[in-house]
């Protein structure tokens, strides 16, 4: 009984329904409605993908030039850095590496290798008669290995401090 109760008030509301539509679509095609007015619709603006933006310097990757009269150090895996400064005698090298340009103090050790390390970056390149070798302080990480002058490819020593004292015992 409940059943046939709810379906006829649907199907009485359903009807109901379909008159007032019906009446309304009349009412509208014969000019006795009331005139509606449109709603002005709002223009979406153009998706961002699509917007070209003028370059942002601040948010661009900075790459440092590389500097004028330094010499390629080419590693293993494919990685190099360029090296500016005479490693014989200046107290300060520059390394281009990762598209910066980084100015390492000399480190005086006890090994004889040359080191070049600075603190503030993290950057350390360790010298030895047969390579060199780049390591980051900051995750304990070797960065390049391996790596050699074109001199050093063709059986150079590498252009350090204690071969040049070796060469030179007067000095």
């Amino acid at each position: 009984m409940k059943k046939l109760l709810i379906a006829a008030v649907v199907g009485a509301l359903s009807t109901t329904m379909l008159i007032a539509t019906t009446d309304a679509s009349a009412q509208t095609a014969s000019g006795t409605a009331a005139t509606t007015t449109k709603k002005a619709v709002a223009k979406r603006p153009a998706p961002k993908r699509l917007i070209k933006r003028k370059a942002n310097p601040a948010k661009e990757a900075k790459v440092d030039p590389v500097p004028d009269g330094s010499v390629k150090w080419a590693c293993n895996e494919g990685l190099s850095f360029e090296l500016k400064g005479d490693m014989k005698r200046d107290q300060i090298v520059t390394v281009h590496w990762a598209n910066k340009n980084y100015n390492l103090p000399r480190e005086t050790t006890t090994t004889g290798a040359d080191r070049f390390h600075d603190a503030a970056s993290g950057l350390d390149l360790v010298v030895i008669p047969t390579k060199a070798m780049l390591f980051s302080d900051n995750d304990g990480s070797r960065l390049a290995d391996e790596c050699k002058t074109p001199e050093m490819a063709q059986g150079a020593p590498a252009p350090t401090q204690s071969n040049e004292l070796i060469k030179n015992p007067s000095n």
